[in-house]
């Protein structure tokens, strides 16, 4: 089958979520991003240990990618029940393969980007899913990158859209609350307050743009996503 992923209904449907499952998105977020920037700020002080912050700021990226999945996944299939217990659930069982990508990914599209940026932005765009892969299909790190990079095969301009979109709305974002933060008085704990509040507000975007794209993609494939662990039915009784 033809594979076909639209930038603009993508985008549709990521907005669509958020505003319906904000109460559930923003708390996850903002725990997660609370202890980001709380490194943040300790780690800042140090040029040499700049790259650590940036580490673990993809990581948790990564990890609150994976965290999504199952939200956007029981939308489609029409439960609207998810909470922040089921999102941290979800991710529980692969939480060492969604830190292991997110640092490896992270490190190859941070030296992509550093070095002639068209790299870092290839990268960017064939690794783009591979959170969803590892929380759906249970796959290892190594194999979530292959696997990302077939899926994404024959899409890479609508996936390059839309995930450049995303993060340009969590940029400019960032932009606008570090402004803030720049103009009121109150140094580094008012960056970090200002830090939270927009990594708070625009990580949803880009979680479930991943999200988004992976199920669509696998839509189009012709594949059916495996039931979750909790799903699978027991075997047959033995006589």
């Amino acid at each position: 089958m033809e594979r076909n992923l639209s930038v603009g209904d993508s985008l549709s449907e990521v907005f669509a979520v958020y505003r319906a499952h904000a109460g559930v998105l923003l708390p996850v977020a903002f725990c997660l991003f609370l202890v980001v920037g709380i490194v943040d700020g300790l780690l800042a002080r140090s040029f040499v240990l700049f790259p650590l912050s940036i580490a673990v700021s993809v990581i948790a990226a990564t990890l609150y990618q994976g965290m999504v999945v199952s939200l956007v996944r029981d939308v489609q299939d029409g439960r609207r029940d998810s909470s922040a217990g089921d999102l941290l659930n979800e991710a529980a069982p692969v939480i060492w393969p969604l830190i292991g990508a997110g640092l490896l990914s992270g490190i190859g599209i941070g030296i992509g980007l550093i070095l002639l940026i068209v790299p870092g932005l290839i990268l960017l765009t064939i690794w783009a899913v591979i959170a969803p892969v590892i929380v759906v299909e249970r796959s290892g790190v190594i194999d979530a990158f292959r696997r990302s990079r077939e899926l994404v095969r024959g899409n890479g301009w609508q996936v390059f859209g839309v995930v450049v979109c995303a993060f340009l709305i969590a940029f400019f974002v960032g932009l606008v609350f570090g402004a803030v933060a720049a103009a009121i008085s109150g140094g580094a704990a008012m960056r970090i307050v200002f830090n939270v509040i927009a990594s708070t507000l625009t990580a949803p975007i880009t979680a479930l743009a991943a999200a988004v794209i992976y199920f669509r993609l696998r839509g189009a494939e012709g594949a059916v996503a495996p039931p979750a662990p909790a799903d699978v039915p027991p075997p047959p009784p033995t006589v």
